[in-house]
């Protein structure tokens, strides 16, 4: 039976390639336009993986999981953390001194989010979501990843135009209430 990721498995991948993409930036060149354009990827893929957790996860591990809003406070304020950086560094050039060490902090701040993340808010989500609904949930992002993929190829949506409303979401997902606010 050729069986897919639930949405913790996605969001699982997602972390690995975010590491991987993070890896490729500390190797490249400093001060390169290498690093730069790495950066703007990683940037994007972490708009839209904060995103797609604030909307799909966070508002089920925040109501059906003991201590779920203790969890989705810590990742909330993590994402917006990583996000600063991100903002951050995307006003830099890469030669600026201030790029490698603003680097190494968003590098430190993603590794120790995404392992917090992998040992508590999924175990946690995994126990108190059905094993059908995480399925479901899986499906459906994969459907609207395919969805914004496919207007993005008919140039209706763009890389720059994904990372902007993800910000966005990000930036309101301080509040309880944004995080409550599910599909």
């Amino acid at each position: 039976m050729n069986r897919r990721p639930d949405i913790l498995g996605e969001f699982t991948a997602d972390h690995r390639a975010v590491t991987e993409l993070l890896d490729q930036v500390e190797r490249a060149p400093a001060g390169s336009a290498e690093r730069a354009d790495l950066l703007t990827r990683l940037t994007d893929l972490l708009f839209t993986h904060c995103a797609a957790e604030e909307e799909h996860l966070f508002p089920l591990v925040q109501h059906d999981a003991p201590d779920g809003g203790a969890l989705v406070f810590g990742s909330i304020h993590e994402h917006l953390a990583i996000g600063q950086y991100l903002s951050d560094l995307q006003g830099l050039a890469p030669a600026d001194p201030a790029f490698d060490t603003l680097l190494r902090g968003l590098a430190d701040t993603l590794r120790r989010h995404l392992a917090d993340e992998e040992k508590r808010l999924f175990p946690a989500a995994r126990k108190a979501v059905p094993a059908a609904a995480r399925a479901a949930l899986g499906d459906r992002l994969r459907a609207e990843r395919a969805e914004t993929a496919d207007a993005g190829e008919a140039g209706t949506v763009g890389e720059s135009g994904e990372a902007p409303k993800a910000a966005e979401s990000a930036e309101s997902a301080g509040s309880a209430e944004s995080a409550e606010a599910g599909p």
